[in-house]
């Protein structure tokens, strides 16, 4: 409980120019004050006065230490009573009608910052208060768990594999999942976290720069994910029916090799993915796949002066780049392409039809594809605060990575509902 109090009060910062109401008869109601991260929150307020004027400020904390915040200004009812989830808000990181503005819509107060989560065994506390003419009438903190209970994290050291293995409570047997996030350096604990909330068994793996891993590789590995494979499926709860993967950009063309490659991959959810090999090249025994070549000469820039890369890689499909491209119709699983057409970081819709196009010249119908129109690059877990741009470890500069705000929070939550579908229909 100390612990748990000294985190809650590091957190009540989000605005030390307002003054403390000291009688205050307000309420401020979180329905539920502790829940998954996934989940959406009811935030009420009562005892103001009829049609008064109310601010409501959110703030979080992650675990680089970076803050992200989000407001909104309302009117109260003619009772003196605020529901966000029927009244509007008229100004703030988001207008309009929305229970869960105050979350999705944080920013960084460093731009270009994304939200980090280093170990999902610890939930994400939020502040959230309410203040009128410069003063705070009331406040609470809303306790966001990635774990449900039971759920066990268990930190992987086995030969050269590295990662975090989730695993519902229970017996088993449990359908299985490899996670695969971006570039190296971290794990996605959050999303693998909430999947084994759902039932489902999950290794996080990281590919480089994680822990000992080296911090910069040359040259990528399939054995590598090879052995991650075997090592998901020699665990006992873990049900023999074949493994899922998720992936997300760079990782998404080694997603797509390892059900092009490897057995026993059953159904790939592949997030704004390429259809080539990229970056680096791939090596399988004594196959070689180079990545696909690019031109910067096609880099841009926004109005604000932020690089946009979106249009920096050559076509795949060029005679020339044919061998970049992952043989798909090698693939006997299934695949759920999740698309953002307003994707910077590349022509993700593009790569999507032209995989979709080789399955079906190979008379293959194992795919579908999922296109959210304005949603940005990091298509992520619901309500997390979206990374419209940021560095980028390719090019060594800030990027812009796409995504009409609330756009794209109502696809982070579509896609995290179609991915749980997908995965239970298929494994």
């Amino acid at each position: 409980m100390a612990l748990l109090m000294r985190r809650c009060t590091n957190i009540f910062r989000i605005n030390p120019l307002v003054r403390m109401s000291s009688n205050s008869a307000v309420r401020l109601g979180l329905s539920p004050a502790s829940c998954m991260f996934d989940e959406a929150v009811e935030i009420k307020v009562s005892g103001l006065s009829p049609r008064q004027r109310v601010e409501l400020h959110s703030e979080l904390k992650d675990d680089k230490g970076l803050v992200f915040r989000a407001w909104a200004s309302y009117e109260a009812d003619g009772r003196g009573q605020l529901d966000l989830g029927v009244q509007a808000s008229d100004s703030g990181t988001y207008t309009g009608v929305d229970p869960m503005g105050l979350f999705w819509s944080m920013k960084p107060d460093v731009p270009h910052s994304k939200f980090l989560k280093r170990d999902a065994s610890i939930p994400q506390l939020y502040s959230i208060q309410a203040s009128s003419g410069g003063q705070v009438l009331a406040r609470e903190v809303n306790e966001r768990h990635f774990m449900a209970p039971g759920v066990r994290r268990t930190p992987v050291r086995d030969g050269r594999i590295r990662g975090t293995l989730f695993t519902p409570p229970g017996r088993g047997p449990f359908p299985a999942v490899i996670d695969l996030y971006t570039l190296g350096g971290t794990l996605c604990e959050p999303r693998a976290a909430l999947l084994a909330n759902k039932g489902f068994m999950v290794l996080a793996l990281a590919y480089y720069g994680y822990q000992d891993m080296p911090k910069k590789v040359d040259k990528l590995e399939l054995e590598y994910f090879e052995e991650a494979l075997t090592f998901l499926q020699k665990q006992p709860e873990v049900k023999q029916t074949g493994i899922g993967t998720v992936s997300f950009s760079k990782s998404g063309d080694l997603a797509l090799s390892m059900a092009s490659f490897l057995p026993n991959i059953k159904a790939s959810v592949c997030i704004n993915v390429s259809i080539s090999n990229v970056l680096f090249p791939l090596h399988y025994k004594d196959m070689v796949i180079p990545p696909l070549s690019s031109k910067m000469k096609r880099i841009t820039f926004t109005d604000s002066g932020i690089m946009d890369i979106r249009d920096v890689l050559d076509d795949p499909m060029a005679k020339e780049n044919l061998s970049t491209v992952i043989p798909i119709q090698r693939a006997t699983c299934n695949f759920l392409f999740l698309v953002s057409e307003d994707d910077r970081n590349w022509n993700s819709t593009y790569f999507a039809e032209q995989a979709c196009n080789i399955l079906k010249a190979h008379g293959k119908a194992n795919y579908e594809v999922v296109s959210y129109p304005k949603a940005g690059h990091f298509l992520e877990v619901p309500y997390m605060p979206q990374h419209p741009s940021g560095f980028h470890a390719a090019v060594d500069q800030v990027v812009v990575f796409g995504g009409e705000p609330k756009v794209h929070a109502d696809a982070q939550l579509d896609a995290w509902r179609r991915v749980q579908e997908f995965f239970k229909q298929h494994l």
